[in-house]
């Protein structure tokens, strides 16, 4: 029931000085006793704060302003939550926090949230169509859904009812979904959106290295840092930490050199040693390239990729010398005459494809010039430790997955993968513990049958044989009906119908269906929602999440409410758990024994008690007062080629590991290494699919290489919409103090920006401050232009997260841009291979108004 926070009491004077707010504190009437300093340590309870006499209470929960989950620090008096502040013991906010973090006080605040569960009385859905909202009581709200969905079961349709998710933040959450929709029937219960986020990197290390995941970085010992196309001080993961640990590597010792390669000039790039300006969609090409340079030149990490085997001469000095092997451009090899060691391919790969991809070819493909693409090679592979990060910026396009597949070998030419300072993924788990209650021993004749086997809606395994998630493509497959109609959709955490490409589709899609919308917020699902479910705000709730890998080691947080719901509003696991128990049959009862939510965390947390955090932490209580579990270190690292795993006697990694263990902890290919040649792509029933994709030779495909992009769209302009550091995603749109910084490369402010190239610029006869209309044949929208040398001149760039025409009444009354979201000027396209939407693959036309 404890938790860590400032000790021994806080004196009010110096609790106004640390927090900044004396005039609201003062008005608050606090009456904090005297004594103690700001940087020790003691105890208070870890419950929403009750209304007691000016007693601030500090509770422990963690952020949902990103994906990066931060631990946090709330700070509750009188029962209103007045500050928040990064968790000083917490390893991955280490008491600091993002400028976001800070203004989860008006999230929980919004005036325009919803107060309580409603339904739509207008039928006629649209833009300018009043829903005409009228409130219900939870239980009319939870057996209206319930009985629609007893009503598709009893018809054989169980598969028309979807539950589209967003950011899964609830590892209880995702597990009911699971959960859910093996009961009920449907395939379409829990449809991810990773195809609208980050899979082309995971596929591209999937297919390399055996793991669709997402990686660990050792950025504190990283001396050089290349980063293709990711917003590392803007969007990247964990955001936060990034910019703590930004500062560690630009002021210590060995500074770290940062290069970026982005299409403009982002936050991350300004802050870098060397910004390159290359053209969307060819990162791949330079990356071919620079492996091309690293081989001829020598300079791979021998230890870990392998070498040639050595040259016997002749015994007679009179008999000719044998020419030692070695990588020449233009030249094939005999795959024969180099052993391999935790790499598989490479002479193969050199042969079909990088003997050729000389920095000259690639100056062509991607207007980086020669010079600049072997200098930044060099660099990678001799100033050691080195890391090439990457995301969208290649990956989300036609060509994305070879393009990650391509940045990501060189980690392994020069040596990183696993290595300190390098990069790598999470191995071990979280040891959650589980009910004692089996889903499976829930399933009635009808969950059973075949006939439940229904392909799902987004055509994964189907049109997109090698993609985990298609959530862009939902809307058109209904519409089309194929493979079948929906019925009921239900939202969580994710809005298509303002992120995803040709998101305007989405306002067709769903005049059909009966649409349920649980964000507490009024965005564009809940112009469109015939039902409201409105969630807590992350304040509120009682939840717990994994984090992404961070620094390889295992971390569990948990989201205790500061405050008693402000609204009448029910945490998505309840309401999930809720249904369920309406479900006719052993469903309701396995529901009803499971209870709710609370019983599943405290079933969970009970599995500290064989494995406690290191901090301590051994059951729910704990779990609550310290608000984070987790297990350092990492378990296995690559030193100088070989593999060892941590030595708990020694506290070292001094284990040794054969190619067994490796091959089953770290490296899962085919072959137990990095494939150069990836044996997953060559898989019959994947090689043929990337042929008739692609058009390339089935004997080909599992080789990084280049591929052209394919650009969509009819204009003459790439269009790229990268996120900012105070948009995200766009869920902060109704926040005034962070639109009013938006995008701090053009000054923030109250406007957002077309960036655009003096060149270009000057041609279209176009300044800055002109209005203009940007068009593609998906949609346009008009906004004001900002000349700016920092965008390349075939390309015009606008924020992700503009264009919101729901969501508030600051998002709303935001002008400085025409209310159409960005999205719809981007054609519904995806990487055939990873699925990932291809955001950046757009070309538009620009006018001046």
């Amino acid at each position: 029931m404890d938790q860590s926070t400032l000790n021994p009491k806080i004196t009010r004077r110096r609790f106004l000085q640390a927090t900044g707010i004396a005039g609201a504190a003062g008005a608050a009437g606090l009456t904090l006793e005297q004594s103690g300093a700001l940087n020790t340590i003691s105890t208070v309870h870890a419950q929403p704060a009750a209304e007691k006499g000016g007693e601030t209470v500090i509770t422990k929960n963690f952020c949902h302003q990103c994906p990066a989950r931060c631990g946090i620090d709330v700070y509750t008096t009188n029962g209103r939550v007045h500050a928040i502040y990064g968790t000083l013991d917490n390893p991955l906010s280490n008491g600091k926090l993002c400028p976001k973090g800070h203004l989860g006080t008006y999230l929980l605040y919004d005036p325009d949230r919803f107060r309580g569960p409603m339904k739509r009385t207008n039928p006629k859905k649209g833009r300018n169509e009043d829903p005409k909202f009228v409130p219900i009581s939870w239980d009319e709200a939870l057996q209206t859904v319930a009985d629609r969905l007893n009503a598709l079961r009893d018809k054989g349709e169980s598969h028309r009812f979807a539950l589209l998710f967003g950011r899964g933040w609830g590892a209880v959450d995702a597990g009911l979904f699971g959960s859910f929709g093996k009961l009920y029937g449907s395939p379409n219960i829990g449809l991810g959106h990773s195809s609208t986020c980050a899979d082309g990197s995971k596929k591209a290390k999937l297919y390399t290295e055996g793991t669709y995941d997402y990686s660990a970085y050792d950025y504190a010992n990283c001396n050089n840092l290349l980063i293709f196309g990711a917003g590392f001080l803007e969007a990247y993961r964990p955001y936060n930490y990034n910019m703590q640990v930004w500062g560690h590597m630009r002021t210590k010792a060995a500074k770290t050199k940062v290069t970026v390669v982005d299409v403009h000039m982002s936050t991350t790039g300004a802050a870098a040693d060397r910004l390159i300006m290359i053209k969307p969609g060819t990162d791949g090409a330079m990356a071919l390239a620079m492996a091309h340079v690293i081989l001829t030149e020598g300079l791979w990490d021998r230890k870990f990729v392998g070498d040639f085997k050595p040259v016997v001469q002749p015994k007679d000095p009179d008999a000719p010398r044998i020419p030692l092997h070695r990588f020449e451009a233009g030249k094939e090899l005999d795959p024969a005459v180099f052993e391999a060691k935790w790499t598989h391919g490479l002479i193969e790969w050199w042969n079909a494809e990088l003997k050729d991809r000389t920095p000259e070819w690639a100056e062509k493909i991607t207007t980086v010039s020669a010079k600049e693409i072997a200098a930044v090679a060099r660099e990678l592979a001799t100033v050691k430790p080195s890391i090439a990060l990457f995301e969208r910026g290649p990956t989300a396009h036609t060509n994305g997955v070879y393009n990650g597949m391509a940045i990501h070998s060189l980690n392994a030419l020069v040596g990183s993968l696993w290595a300190e300072g390098g990069i790598f993924h999470q191995t071990a788990k979280t040891p959650w513990g589980k009910l004692d209650i089996k889903s499976d021993d829930f399933m009635d004749d009808y969950a059973k049958s075949d006939d439940r086997k229904k392909p799902k809606i987004d055509g994964v395994g189907k049109t997109y044989k090698m993609a985990s998630a298609q959530i862009q493509r939902i809307g058109e497959y209904h519409m089309k009906g194929d493979p079948y109609k929906l019925d009921t959709i239900m939202f969580y955490l994710t809005a298509p119908i303002f992120s995803s490409p040709e998101c305007n589709k989405w306002e067709q899609a769903l005049q059909d269906l009966y649409v349920i919308e649980t964000s507490p917020y009024p965005g564009e699902n809940a112009m469109f929602a015939d039902l409201i479910l409105p969630d807590h705000t992350y304040l509120e709730r009682l939840q717990v999440a994994d984090t992404y890998s961070f620094q390889g080691w295992p971390m569990s947080m948990i989201r205790t409410p500061a405050v008693k719901p402000v609204y009448d509003t029910k945490v998505i696991g309840d309401v999930v758990i809720e249904i369920g128990k309406r479900i006719k049959g052993p469903m309701g009862d396995y529901y009803k024994q499971v209870g709710n939510t609370e019983n599943i965390i405290r079933a969970m947390a009970a599995g500290f008690a064989e494995k406690p955090g290191d901090n301590g932490v051994n059951d729910f209580e704990s779990f609550k007062a310290k608000g984070v579990w987790y297990k350092k270190p990492v378990a296995y690292r690559q030193v100088r080629g070989e593999f060892l795993e941590w030595d708990k006697e020694t506290k070292s990694h001094s284990l040794p590991m054969d190619a067994a263990k490796v091959k089953e902890k770290i490296l899962k290919t085919p072959t137990g290494k990095f494939e150069f040649k990836s044996g997953y792509m060559e898989q019959e029933k994947y090689a043929h699919y990337i042929h008739e994709k692609h058009g390339i030779a089935e004997d080909r495909v599992g080789f990084p290489q280049w591929i052209e992009p394919k650009y969509s769209g009819s204009g003459d302009l790439h269009f790229i919409t990268a996120k900012l550091p105070m948009a995200a995603e766009g869920r902060s749109s109704n926040l005034a103090h962070a639109i009013a910084t938006a995008q701090p490369t053009q000054g923030g402010k109250r406007d957002v920006f077309m960036e655009i190239n003096p060149e270009t610029a000057a041609k279209l006869g176009i300044k800055s401050g002109d209005k203009v209309r940007v068009k593609s044949k998906t949609g346009s929208v008009i906004v004001p232009a900002r000349v700016f040398a920092g965008v390349r001149p075939d390309t015009v760039f606008l924020p992700f997260y503009a264009g919101h025409w729901a969501q508030g009444r600051w998002a709303k009354a935001d002008e400085r841009i025409q209310r159409n979201s960005v999205n719809e000027l981007i054609e519904n396209v995806s990487d055939p291979i990873s699925g990932l939407a291809c955001y950046y693959s757009g070309k538009v036309s620009v006018e001046k108004l």
